[in-house]
């Protein structure tokens, strides 16, 4: 899915979940101005806009956070994350084939992104998580 993202984090213990999340996508978004700034000039312009406090603006205002409290709702929403482009790339197996997906991971152990960790390393009970756990979805501004 090129236009948008879903994660799912933990706050640790100190911080807030708003700062957090302002955090990560002021972060990912200078990132992406920084690239396209040195490799497509034309691409970076589509994401001007007139507004006091940014030149540029990547992602959309308020991204859907959904707090995920025990083992059952976390199991549905990691699942639909790795199930949900086959509505858009077509079979479960092209997906295997998608780096963009932490499907991988889960399925062979593979972590390219070299920062994912198995949920099942965390030590909670079939009801709760241990600290509140949160499933990020947000998008791209479109660039047409």
């Amino acid at each position: 899915m090129p236009n948008h993202i879903h994660l799912i984090w933990q706050i640790q213990d100190g911080h807030e979940k708003a700062k957090v999340q302002q955090s990560f996508l002021k972060y990912t978004a200078q990132q992406m101005k920084f690239m396209l700034a040195k490799t497509n000039e034309a691409e970076l312009a589509k994401y001007k806009v007139k507004a006091s406090d940014r030149e540029y603006q990547f992602w959309e205002r308020n991204p859907l956070s959904i707090d995920l409290w025990n083992r059952p709702v976390f199991l549905q929403k990691l699942n639909y994350m790795h199930y949900n482009p086959t509505t858009h790339i077509g079979s479960f197996a092209n997906i295997r084939k998608n780096i963009d997906s932490s499907s991988k991971f889960y399925e062979k152990g593979v972590d390219e992104f070299c920062f994912l960790t198995h949920y099942l390393a965390y030590a909670f009970s079939l009801a709760t998580l241990p600290i509140p756990t949160l499933l990020l979805q947000n998008s791209l501004l479109t660039t047409l």
